[in-house]
């Protein structure tokens, strides 16, 4: 199933349950948080305490992507926070197996997120425990970048690997996603897509309302 997955990084912050409940009525599948350190990525975005204040606007997936540095010691409280997905990077995982095996045990779904330069070979091993897998199509830390031409044929290899392997296994695409490149990501193989501006700049529930038509 294809799904959206609305990144309320791109969002009014100052009127974010609004835009929550927004998305939710016009039909987002998810909502993408991104959990940001200031140390893995140069930014810092939001925290457990909002998470938790949002958890109660809407019964959507909330989809956790970890962009910090040694994730695990935050997984606990982010179920608590009513995660539903969680998402860390390989790049900041010492210990990569032991995270994917304690966001499981606190009733997650995992997934394993890798940079745009970062190789697939790094999946090798880990890749049946996974939920999900979440590429970068562009450098974290950042919205309103550019998506990264390569990251296509990216798509591709994994959706290959996961195939040849028959596993049952999403891939989420993250950075630049629009309604002009987003048919282009799903031929290749994803099925979870992250919009940011593309869903919150303008009118909301009308983007919404495109990508779901295009993701039909």
């Amino acid at each position: 199933m294809n799904c959206l997955s609305p990144s309320i990084l791109a969002a009014d912050i100052s009127r974010l349950g609004e835009e929550i409940k927004c998305i939710d009525e016009a039909g987002a599948h998810y909502v993408h948080i991104d959990i940001m350190d200031g140390h893995f990525v140069p930014t810092i975005s939001f925290g457990a305490p909002l998470m938790k204040s949002i958890r109660g606007l809407t019964e959507r997936v909330f989809d956790v992507h970890l962009m910090v540095k040694e994730p695990a010691r935050l997984v606990k409280e982010m179920v608590a926070c009513g995660a539903d997905i969680i998402t860390v990077h390989a790049e900041s995982c010492v210990h990569l197996d032991r995270t994917i095996d304690k966001i499981k045990e606190r009733g997650a779904k995992a997934s394993v997120a890798l940079n745009p330069a970062t190789d697939l070979s790094c999946l090798e091993y880990i890749l049946p425990k996974l939920d999900m897998v979440l590429l970068m199509t562009v450098n974290p830390g950042y919205g309103g970048q550019k998506y990264i031409p390569y990251a296509t044929q990216k798509i591709r290899n994994l959706r290959q690997m996961i195939e040849e392997r028959e596993l049952d296994i999403d891939i989420e695409v993250d950075g630049g996603i629009n309604l002009y490149n987003v048919q282009e990501v799903l031929n290749a193989g994803a099925n979870i897509i992250v919009a940011g501006s593309a869903v919150f700049r303008g009118d909301k529930v009308a983007n919404v309302e495109e990508f779901l038509k295009v993701m039909r």
